[in-house]
């Protein structure tokens, strides 16, 4: 895979973003994708540690986390070498939350994007990384069903996910469709139904399961109760962690919760 890099060192990144002035190493990079036939993003901060490997919100892009303030909060770990942060682009716009495309088409599209993860972006961490290094997922609303979705299906490939905000049944997005794919992407469908011995122990070996909410306005709790249900009901750990009703659906509250857990749970 062939990767086209600018590298933005303390003094250009301050420039380029405007309001946010890093120390730590930042580089974009971007190849064509043959799984999505486009060219894809992927913004990398950091030198050392644990890959973080972050999936935007909605229809948002590789820089919405930089754009937001969430890379300024993780900067005292990364520059620590705790951890390396991946942000990806989403295609989000093209799949389920696209009004003018047919369903099928859309669960198409989210299978493509899950084989660019799979095939495309997680050996690109590993060149970055070391092939022993533990990569997570992470993500916020939309990203944290994209995160955790991603963690599930493929524990052979993810160590663990980090999901803050999500709800996990994919149905809420697919206005009604459902078919094989829709099933194998939305874990409150399928995590059920597991019964994969060697899936299984990788899901609850991993240490590393943490289903983030808050209680506030636009918040959905109950999505992350069921999901803490259906893993506690196949003896996977994990950590269900409820904030209270003044953390809303928003930027404050994820800002809050991802170095929290990073701190406190790595």
């Amino acid at each position: 895979m062939k990767t086209n890099c600018l590298f933005l060192c303390e003094d250009s990144f301050s420039t380029f973003a405007g309001k946010l002035s890093f120390k730590m190493n930042r580089e974009i990079h971007n190849w064509f994708s043959p799984r999505l036939n486009k060219n894809m993003e992927i913004a990398m901060y950091g030198h050392f540690g644990f890959a973080l490997l972050l999936l935007p919100t909605a229809a948002a892009d590789y820089l919405e986390y930089e754009r937001f303030h969430l890379i300024s909060t993780l900067e005292p770990y990364i520059d620590a070498g705790k951890v390396k942060v991946f942000s990806i682009n989403s295609i989000n716009s093209e799949a389920w939350l696209n009004n003018r495309m047919h369903p099928r088409h859309k669960a198409i599209r989210h299978q493509q994007f899950n084989a660019y993860v799979e095939n495309e972006v997680i050996p690109f961490i590993k060149m970055h990384t070391s092939d022993n290094t533990p990569i997570y997922t992470s993500g916020a609303s939309l990203g944290a069903l994209h995160s955790a979705n991603l963690f599930f299906r493929r524990p052979d490939l993810i160590n663990g996910t980090i999901a803050m905000s999500g709800v996990y049944d994919l149905t809420d997005y697919t206005k009604g469709y459902y078919d094989e794919d829709v099933y194998f992407n939305s874990p409150c469908h399928y995590l059920p139904n597991l019964n994969d011995d060697r899936t299984l122990l990788m899901l609850r070996n991993s240490g590393h399961i943490h289903i983030m909410t808050g209680s506030g306005d636009y918040e959905a709790p109950d999505a992350s109760r069921n999901l803490s249900h259906i893993l506690t009901s196949k003896g996977i750990p994990h950590d269900l962690d409820i904030w209270g009703g003044d953390m809303r659906h928003d930027w404050p509250t994820w800002r809050a919760m991802l170095p929290y857990v990073i701190d406190q749970k790595f």
